[in-house]
């Protein structure tokens, strides 16, 4: 028998998934307007940027981005044709391949990080108070943690 959200809980999740959808969409669209790029650009160039070399094997960096390794290898494809980074074959092992971050890549980095956080900023850490922010956090790494997923 399937237990039905109640009205609060109907209007908590309602109001989580829309600012959710409409958050997303905003930081997209800032990168994109401002640099060129999507949000899922924008997360392999910091994930690249926090690795030793500023490589990731693939199937690492699909891991860590939540994507598919489908859907991360025509990202990387479009990524790479930029300029921004350059697919290299794993020498141990002829199969993988590592995504590697260019200079290019590291500029366009650089370059869309004080957007991307002026964003983040404006749309969530200066509207929530510390204490709402540290629990949205919270609670968000309690969800992640139940389903299995570390993207940090």
């Amino acid at each position: 028998m399937t237990q039905w959200l109640d009205e609060a809980q109907q209007q908590h999740w309602r109001a989580w998934l829309a600012a959710n959808t409409l958050l997303l969409d905003a930081f997209s669209r800032d990168l994109q307007e401002a640099h060129g790029l999507t949000m899922a650009d924008y997360e392999i160039l910091v994930r690249l940027s926090e690795s030793a070399d500023w490589r990731m094997r693939m199937s690492d960096l699909a891991e860590a981005t939540l994507s598919s390794r489908s859907r991360l290898s025509h990202q990387i494809d479009r990524m790479e044709r930029a300029g921004f980074v350059e697919r290299v074959a794993c020498t141990d092992d002829k199969r993988g391949y590592f995504a590697v971050l260019t200079d290019a890549g590291w500029d366009i980095l650089v370059a869309a990080a004080p957007c991307h956080v002026m964003s983040v900023r404006e749309r969530i850490v200066d509207v929530l108070t510390p204490e709402e922010f540290a629990a949205l956090g919270n609670a968000s790494k309690r969800l992640l943690d139940h389903m299995g997923a570390d993207p940090a």
